[in-house]
């Protein structure tokens, strides 16, 4: 084979930081997506989005010569491992791209899943391919990174490794050992499980700041002085998340996906999608029991899904916006990282807005002193106060 691995879905957030820790390892990589513009900016050796270490990575990868880019599927063909880092709303999505790469595929090829999916779904996989009449190994090893840091943790975090055959469990094995530390091998049906865990896990805790965070705030206490004090030198509560919007493209996504797998059997991750996802409206509900929104100017503070991101998909921050638009006078959104046209500068929100919200915790937003007399909604806490006027 020409390529040790291709990528589908290599422009992507999560398929370019594993092309790239591939690359950097010294194995010859494709990165297949069907965005063409990603396709040229990568080529090009721009990063489509922010990622730690990610410029400095695709540099070398392709000085180097192991990074190839294209949006030709054809070219799949020549990869000895086929691994899917697809993403969609619909749990058989991964199974509709594998249908459009099928024509390319070809016996002796390794196909890797490693796109959260239902368990389950590497053996519909498997079918799929049998049903064609093609022979691959078809192999789960799931992908755990935290968004624009996967160059940085590939290396170092362990890797969730499993298959439909002892042959191809040992493949997949060996090929990931090149970039991680240790592999964890699993069932495949427990490997697929793992990811929806990992990420329902994760939105759980933060469901459970969120409720507290709302409880304290509905008694009139402040939250984060309670927190800091419950947490000061006090180990049991060290893993306490602090509260904020929740959302992105994962978290909410593979824990509606558990609870689609396993109807009416997943009532905390239920619970945690009611919580997270309530929080723009009750934000707004609090601010208008402090001053008349229909004749105020609402200010947003940040409109990435997280902090140090670019990324707006499935933000809150939008959600709130929305909402603010039907009840405010005007609303005003900023941004320092999200390219979008209605963002105005940080200056302007900060000297007309009347009431202002925190909706992605920037870095540049820390300790920010809004001018007096603005009340300021910050579930983050990282602008010292949570409300005042």
């Amino acid at each position: 084979m020409k390529y040790e691995a291709g990528i589908v879905g290599g422009c992507g957030h999560a398929g370019l930081p594993l092309a790239l820790v591939l690359a950097g390892r010294g194995l010859p990589v494709l990165a297949f997506d069907t965005d063409a513009t990603a396709v040229e900016i990568v080529r090009a050796g721009r990063m489509p989005f922010l990622e730690e270490g990610g410029p400095e990575a695709l540099e070398s990868a392709l000085a180097s010569g192991n990074l190839a880019v294209t949006d030709k599927p054809g070219e799949i063909g020549a990869c000895g491992f086929v691994i899917l880092v697809v993403g969609g709303e619909d749990p058989d999505f991964l199974l509709l791209v594998l249908e459009g790469l099928i024509p390319h595929l070809s016996d002796g090829q390794v196909l890797v899943l490693r796109s959260t999916v239902m368990p389950g779904t590497t053996e519909k996989a498997a079918r799929l391919l049998a049903a064609r009449g093609l022979h691959l190994g078809v192999a789960c090893c799931p992908e755990r990174i935290a968004q624009g840091r996967g160059v940085l943790e590939i290396p170092r975090l362990p890797q969730i490794v499993s298959a439909l055959d002892p042959e191809t469990l040992a493949r997949v094995g060996e090929l990931f050992l090149k970039i991680c530390p240790s592999v964890k091998e699993l069932p495949v049906a427990e490997a697929e499980f793992a990811k929806l865990m990992t990420n329902a896990w994760r939105y759980i805790r933060f469901a459970a700041a969120n409720q507290f965070h709302a409880l304290a705030g509905a008694a009139g206490m402040d939250f984060h002085r309670i927190l800091v004090a419950c947490q000061e030198d006090y180990p049991r509560l060290d893993g306490v998340a602090g509260p904020g919007f929740a959302a992105g493209p994962c978290l909410e996504k593979d824990t509606r996906m558990m609870a689609a797998w396993m109807p009416d059997a997943f009532p905390l991750g239920m619970a945690a999608l009611s919580v997270n996802q309530s929080m723009p409206e009750f934000l707004v509900d609090r601010a208008a029991g402090r001053l008349d929104l229909s004749s105020s100017v609402a200010g947003i503070l940040g409109m990435a899904f997280k902090a140090g991101s670019d990324d707006p998909r499935h933000s809150l921050s939008y959600r709130l916006r929305d909402l603010l638009a039907s009840r405010c006078r005007e609303v005003l959104c900023t941004d320092p990282l999200v390219q979008d046209p209605d963002l105005v500068p940080m200056a302007e929100v900060l000297a007309r807005a009347d009431v202002l919200f925190v909706g992605a915790p920037h870095q540049a937003y820390h300790g920010l002193a809004p001018r007096p007399g603005t009340l300021v909604l910050d579930p983050w806490g990282i602008l010292g106060r949570e409300e005042g006027a």
